[in-house]
């Protein structure tokens, strides 16, 4: 069995995919101490100040001598990484991606045109004063129709914003609601207002735009005697347009999938990321699309994301995408490069590089072909990138609001999160697959055991054409979904 791997020809260290005792010899080098699952150990001496290269990249500096077969981590290496940078624009050479089979899904055509793997009525509050209103309708029409027929689910997204909110935060929390207001994976959508917030119900309709009368419902708690009673009216209406909808067979290249990972190890960029970089490749090779988020996460190999946009307009979006966040984050007065996390850290993760350049294998070896900021459309097949942070509810929130259909989310350390679209949550390690089944459907840990990335894509297609088919993820099994809208600003 393989229990170390050198990602690159060039690299300094060579990471544990088993724990390793001391004494051991593992790559040419003995081994100093213990090296734990996922962590780090030098192939060679390594001078203080030395670049240390993993991935072929250098991901930090030695901040004192390092010994051959000594453990790599916070304590003898830091990031190098400080202050905002300048980029130029150098097109790499993008890899042919080859001729792929497709595959056909069964997918609700929706009468905009886009397509959903979802027939769910949704209750949205417009604010969260009324969360408990809109929880209460949906228990209570699910007690009046306890088998639902033609529909998969009842359900009322609760988040707390939508007053004592202005500017952005304002403008962000009523477009989030509104797209999901739209989003071709619901069925037919209640929104719950109050009706003396400052997200108003006129002025959201009248900024929705283009959607489906016929399943969008309205209401205003402060309006009406019993909302509850009124509620159950307006929903059973949403019910009976919604149950006699019928899948249609469509390619399989219909689909957007969002891009995302948490709770990352130092297995996230030898087994899962880099597995689903080869399906974001395969979906841009087959006219699909996938979207990649988590623009501090992209900090340490920005550059390497930039040589591959299509073009230079596109390239001067990702340094504007970049640098956007970057003065964010000296807006607040916070360093740019504070991360990874603890739990990254625990699982192997060192500097911000190490977890950017693992993190960044989710994006394949394609072009670029467009970059979306607040209020931008997904119209490009291909991949794409969002503007966002890192935060797991939030990130997913923004993916599925951008239009994805569902989520790929790798981990290795856990969680039972979902968002409001199917979340497929795909292990780097078998280990947590096994101890955490009801939080992971896909287990990518065998690629670190010697399992071809080859087979293991062939599962993952399978999988999320099943999912796309109804096939219930584990967080819609055990009902985790969950939004949250990003925020920057005050609160009155």
């Amino acid at each position: 069995m393989k229990k170390t791997i050198v990602i690159s020809p060039d690299d300094l260290v060579a990471v544990a995919l088993v724990s390793l005792k001391k004494g051991e010899e593992f790559e040419g080098v003995m081994l100093s101490e213990d090296i734990e699952k996922g962590h780090k150990f030098a192939l060679r001496d390594i001078k203080k100040g030395e670049q240390i290269i993993k991935y072929g990249e250098v991901i930090g500096k030695a901040t004192s001598d390092i010994k051959a077969g000594e453990h790599i981590h916070s304590h003898n290496m830091s990031t190098n990484l400080s202050g905002a940078l300048e980029y130029s624009y150098n097109k790499a050479e993008i890899k042919d991606l080859g001729v792929h089979k497709s595959r056909k899904v069964n997918v609700y055509k929706r009468k905009s045109g886009e397509v959903g793997i979802r027939n769910e009525l949704w209750i949205i509050p417009t604010v969260g004063c009324v969360n408990s209103q809109a929880k209460l309708i949906a228990s209570e029409f699910l007690k009046k129709h306890s088998a639902l027929e033609g529909v998969d689910g009842v359900f009322a997204y609760t988040h707390p914003y939508g007053c004592s909110q202005i500017g952005e935060d304002h403008n962000r929390t009523r477009m989030i609601l509104q797209r999901m207001v739209k989003h071709p994976n619901c069925g037919g959508v209640l929104v719950l207002g109050l009706g003396c917030e400052n997200n108003r119900m006129d002025v959201f309709k009248e900024t929705l735009g283009d959607y489906d009368k016929d399943r969008t419902r309205f209401l205003v708690a402060q309006e009406v005697e019993d909302e509850t009673e009124e509620g159950l009216k307006l929903l059973e209406e949403l019910y009976n347009n919604a149950k006699n909808d019928k899948r249609t067979e469509e390619d399989i290249s219909c689909l957007k999938i969002g891009l995302k990972c948490g709770g990352s190890d130092g297995l996230s960029g030898i087994t899962a990321n880099p597995l689903v970089g080869r399906l974001s490749d395969y979906m841009a090779a087959i006219g699909g699309t996938t979207v990649l988020t988590e623009v501090p996460e992209m900090f340490g190999a920005e550059q390497l994301l930039m040589d591959r946009a299509k073009d230079e307009e596109t390239f001067n979006k990702i340094v504007k995408l970049v640098n956007g966040f970057k003065e964010y984050y000296q807006k607040h007065d916070q360093p740019v490069y504070e991360n990874p996390s603890p739990g990254n850290k625990a699982g192997g993760i060192t500097t911000l590089e190490d977890k950017s350049l693992g993190c960044t294998q989710k994006s394949g070896s394609g072009e670029v072909c467009d970059v979306l900021f607040d209020g931008d459309a997904l119209s490009a097949h291909g991949l794409n990138l969002l503007n966002g942070p890192g935060n797991d509810m939030v990130a997913v929130t923004n993916l599925a609001s951008a239009g994805c259909h569902m989520v790929l989310f790798t981990t290795g350390r856990g969680t039972p999160f979902g968002g409001f679209v199917p979340t497929i949550k795909i292990s780097t390690n078998s280990d947590l697959a096994k101890r955490k089944s009801n939080w992971i459907d896909f287990d990518a840990g065998g690629i670190a055991m010697g399992e071809s990335f080859e087979d293991k894509l062939d599962q993952l297609i399978e999988l999320i054409a099943d999912t796309a088919n109804g096939k219930q993820t584990v967080n819609e099994r055990y009902n985790s979904r969950d939004i949250a809208i990003f925020k920057t600003g005050v609160t009155l």
